[in-house]
């Protein structure tokens, strides 16, 4: 194998990729991201030492934060900036060092030293067997799902510490996780306890993450947004980095340029502080994986602010730009959100024609919903709706996901439709009408808006008076990556029961694993559905 990698829904035939990623990572940059990880633990193993006796250090976690990020699924496929990432670890690693004293007796992870040449790096991350560290599959399989818990994580908690939200309790947690991934003797209960925990301290992220947002943009509102276009220069925005949109807004005022938002960003559009932005034009196009399709030609400016990103195509490879952890080789890399290189691209190119386009609703966040709970519980209580469905998650290229279209236009007329993430563009264009004036899809935002998922839901537990398991409630969820990862592992920890998941199953969860989750969790594959749909209504009968 020149790699391997497994830690997407993607993995080639639902096993691993081993000559190529299928999302395009190159066996080179798989090896540079493995050697990151391997980095990580060691500095994390010396960054929860010194926690033991009471020392830390704030820019040793922002780099955990960042060096997790960065190995995230379509993030970074740049080899350049993965090396320059292993040599700061290096520096990174003598500062824990420090830190925790010397310790006497440390794992390979700590006494690792990156060699010089990136030949010499490659050679380096095939010996390191990243994804054989443990001869039992099972712990090898929760170590795993551990690992991409805390990518996951670190993606969150990096998203509210740019805003300048951060707690230590998540930085401790990511710290003594690493360092638990240097045990060679640790318990297969020790592993499933990290797991919870790591789902329990992410909803702590998801928290801070989510009044990130709220205190510096106010909450979302209910507002329908443009999908056509308004003639002139352009710049789209795809992404979730809504600190970047804030920042790109600014400097693009009064330039005669229209932002547009791509993918993750639409939800962007409910935040009250970007409203007063006339050149805030609407939305381009669908899921992040149509982007090659979509962008082909595009008349416009592109910016990627954090994951999603996939090859850009010569066709317009010249107008594409990233930022903050986003990054593929040969293309502009905008520092300190100084977007002077974007805006030139975008006056330079002559931008579209006028296109009226439609319309698509986003901004229902927990917020809007709690200002009309009264009429949603009025609603439930006299039988007008029966059943909500939370379907949402990654969306991806695989074939399958047209089970979530096919779902939502299967749900009965007298049932409501809560979605949130990029998994919302297989269906969010529909008309789903609505119930007594509430309408029946509900956009909830981001992935990174899940708190407002989870608060929406013990919103309705407490005006029925019954747990969350209790509520005439299914979550039907599809995973692509590990922030979707960290998701499931925050909602088991809560005790949340009877999810439905695909499209998938991931390849790093081995049958004993499953077969836990369904004791204990009832965590069910999808089937058809029809099958699913029938299931659900039946239970909830």
């Amino acid at each position: 194998m020149s790699m391997f990698c497994y830690q997407c829904e993607q993995a080639y035939r639902g096993q691993g990729c081993h000559t190529e990623g299928v999302c395009g990572k190159t066996p080179e940059a798989a090896g540079l991201q493995d050697i990151i990880i391997h980095q990580l633990k060691g500095i994390g193993y010396l960054a929860h030492a010194a926690r033991k006796n009471g020392k830390s250090d704030v820019e040793i976690d922002r780099f955990i934060l960042r060096g997790l990020f960065i190995t995230v699924t379509n993030v970074n496929f740049d080899p350049d900036r993965l090396v320059e990432t292993i040599r700061e670890a290096e520096q990174v690693k003598k500062n824990a060092q420090a830190l925790a004293g010397n310790p006497a007796s440390v794992p390979d992870s700590v006494t690792f030293e990156p060699k010089d040449s990136r030949e010499e790096l490659s050679a380096q991350a095939a010996r390191l067997q990243i994804t054989g560290d443990h001869p039992n599959e099972d712990i090898r399989s929760l170590q795993h799902l551990l690992t991409y818990g805390i990518k996951g994580l670190a993606a969150y908690a990096e998203h509210a510490s740019v805003l300048g939200y951060e707690d230590e309790c998540i930085f401790a947690f990511i710290s003594e996780a690493l360092a638990a991934l240097n045990d060679s003797e640790i318990t297969l209960e020790a592993l499933v306890d990290l797991n919870m925990r790591c789902g329990q301290v992410n909803i702590r992220c998801m928290e801070i993450l989510d009044e990130a947002h709220t205190t510096r943009f106010g909450h979302p509102e209910p507002t329908p947004v443009s999908t056509g276009r308004k003639k002139g220069p352009a710049i789209i925005i795809t992404g979730h980095d809504l600190l970047d949109m804030e920042e790109l807004l600014k400097q693009t005022e009064g330039k005669g340029i229209n932002v547009y938002t791509h993918g993750e960003m639409l939800p962007a559009h409910g935040y009250p502080a970007f409203k007063k932005y006339a050149h805030f034009a609407g939305h381009f196009g669908t899921g992040w994986q149509n982007q090659q399709r979509e962008f082909n030609n595009i008349p416009a400016a592109v910016y990627f602010t954090t994951n999603c990103i996939q090859e850009p195509q010569e066709n317009y490879k010249d107008r594409v730009f990233t930022g903050g952890e986003v990054g593929w080789p040969g293309i502009i890399h905008i520092q300190k959100r100084d977007f002077s290189p974007v805006i030139e691209k975008a006056l330079e190119l002559n931008g579209f024609e006028e296109n009226e386009g439609g319309t698509l609703l986003t901004g229902c966040g927990r917020n809007a919903v709690a200002n009309v709970a009264d009429k949603v519980v009025e609603a439930v209580k006299a039988g007008a709706i029966k059943h909500f469905f939370l379907v949402g998650g990654c969306d991806g290229a695989k074939p399958g996901r047209n089970y979530y279209t096919e779902f939502t236009q299967q749900v009965p007329e007298d049932c409501v439709i809560l979605t949130l993430a990029c998994g919302k563009f297989r269906f969010n264009h529909l008309d789903f009408g609505n119930i007594g004036g509430i309408p029946r899809l509900l956009d909830l935002g981001q992935c990174n808006d899940a708190y407002s998922a989870i608060k929406i839901a013990e919103l309705l537990a407490g005006a029925f008076e019954c747990g969350v398991n209790d509520l005439p409630l299914t979550l039907i969820l599809s995973w692509y990556e590990q922030k979707a990862v960290v998701i499931l592992l925050s909602l088991l920890s809560l005790g949340i029961k009877g999810i439905r998941l695909g499209p998938s199953l991931p390849a790093f969860i081995t049958p004993n694993i499953f077969n836990f989750l369904v004791e204990h969790f009832d965590i069910r594959p999808i089937s058809t559905p029809e099958k699913d749909l029938e299931a659900v209504l039946a239970a909830a009968s």
